[in-house]
């Protein structure tokens, strides 16, 4: 007997079964919370399949919503969260290689088969505590396998997006992909490009969150999916690095190293600054004959224009946008940190982007060489400039050199930049001692 979780959700959608099952209806548990409550995870919803038909599904229940009435999927509402509800259903003749155009609503055993993985298609029914699995889900769950329900040829051509997903169950599960189903994802990989840039970016996230994104990266490459989805970096595969600054080889293992050392609460933008930040290594590599050493002269700038036209296909927002170029863009300025003169330096640290660009160079170091030294005075330099918040604020802004007599223009802008210089290097630390000297210049 499988015990349920005590936690109100669970309880919720036990109760929700116990409804549709006393009304005269089948009702299971069906899919990923299914998978992850038989591998001892809780899981993060809870999604309901019966023979009650949507008309039926809203006499039952007083709070629902029609979301996807013709495909029979109708959202409940208990306890201010939404749960759904499909009624059995088979499909056919997928004409968009991502939803089906026929639609009919059959049995519990059809729409198991009609389903995408083994492991997502598993019913339970929660007051009862039976399992049903017609699919063969059970034993692929124990033998951590990623295997498509009937031939993997004619899932993954009816949904394209279900390639991403099994690199996407294969990664987060820690399971293989069998034989026969990564067979099929080398065969139809170039049919990913079908799919809407806004579902593969969403996939892609899920692939590249800690702690398993090196494995992401790993297997996109072997499903042949990587080409298709983020051809930019094909080309790092087989890009050499100097090994007395990178001996972990190829730019490729040098950013899956990277990917390895994501800390747990990572934040969304550090996983792409890392998969990005070398991006234009490959365009920029030159070979110095005299000594052996391999050069990428400008390559963060160029990566930063790659690294924008990447996440705007992908239709990342701005804000994430803005944010992991500009850390591509300065990641080489960290390893001259130690000689840069005070005002330069505390610039740098008080950049909006500093928290993920800081987070990326201690990547950076991870995934080469390992020696922190820069980081770690760059921490130390945060925590000084921590205890100084009087060098945050401007002394003086435009009005106020306007109001000494100063014209509007490129030079007053100038001068602004001048006066903020001397304020961190802490030659200037008053208003009035910034007035006094902007009127010199007067």
């Amino acid at each position: 007997m499988f015990q349920i979780p005590s936690d109100p959700v669970a309880q919720n959608a036990k109760t929700m079964v116990e409804r549709l099952q006393r009304e005269g209806f089948q009702a299971f548990w069906v899919g990923g919370c299914v998978r992850d409550f038989l591998l001892g995870r809780t899981p993060g919803d809870y999604d309901i399949v019966t023979s009650a038909l949507p008309d039926q599904i809203e006499k039952v229940f007083p709070r629902t919503i029609p979301v996807g009435r013709k495909f029979g999927v109708i959202i409940v509402i208990v306890d201010e969260r939404e749960f759904q509800i499909a009624t059995f259903r088979a499909e056919a003749d997928y004409q968009d290689g991502r939803r089906p155009e026929v639609v009919v609503f059959g049995d519990a055993k059809a729409d198991a088969e009609r389903r995408d993985f083994t492991i997502n298609g598993l019913f339970f029914d929660p007051i009862k505590g039976e399992l049903r699995d017609w699919v063969g889900g059970e034993a692929d769950l124990r033998a951590k396998s990623i295997r498509t329900i009937g031939k993997p040829e004619d899932r993954f051509t009816e949904d394209h997006l279900r390639m991403l997903r099994a690199v996407r169950l294969a990664v987060q599960l820690d399971f293989q992909i069998e034989p026969s189903t990564m067979a099929a994802l080398l065969a139809h990989a170039p049919k990913i490009k079908g799919i809407s840039a806004e579902r593969i970016r969403e996939e892609l996230i899920k692939i590249f969150s800690p702690p398993h994104a090196a494995r992401g990266l790993d297997l996109l490459r072997e499903s042949g999916l990587l080409e298709h989805v983020l051809p930019e970096l094909v080309p790092t595969i087989s890009c050499d690095q100097s090994p007395d600054y990178h001996p972990e080889g190829s730019v490729y293992n040098h950013i899956r190293l990277m990917l390895s050392q994501l800390p747990a609460n990572a934040p969304p933008e550090l996983p792409w600054a890392a998969l990005l930040h070398d991006v234009a290594k490959p365009a920029t590599a030159t070979h110095d004959a005299s000594t052996g050493r391999i050069h990428f002269y400008g390559h963060e700038r160029v990566g930063a224009e790659v690294a924008a036209q990447l996440l705007e296909r992908l239709r990342f927002p701005r804000k994430q946008i803005d944010e992991i170029v500009q850390a591509v863009r300065c990641h080489m300025q960290f390893k001259d940190a130690p000689h840069m003169r005070k005002s330069t330096l505390r610039q740098l640290l008080m950049r909006p982007t500093f928290p993920l660009e800081l987070a990326l160079h201690k990547l950076d170091c991870m995934g080469s060489h390992r020696q922190l030294d820069i980081y770690d005075f760059l921490i130390e330099q945060e925590k000084e400039l921590s205890k100084r918040p009087e060098i945050r604020p401007p002394l003086v802004n435009g009005d106020d050199l306007i109001a000494l007599g100063f014209k509007p223009g490129a030079a007053l802008d100038t001068l602004l930049a001048e006066i903020r210089e001397l304020q961190l290097e802490e030659e200037l630390k008053t208003a009035d001692e910034a007035k006094a000297w902007a009127k010199k210049r007067l």
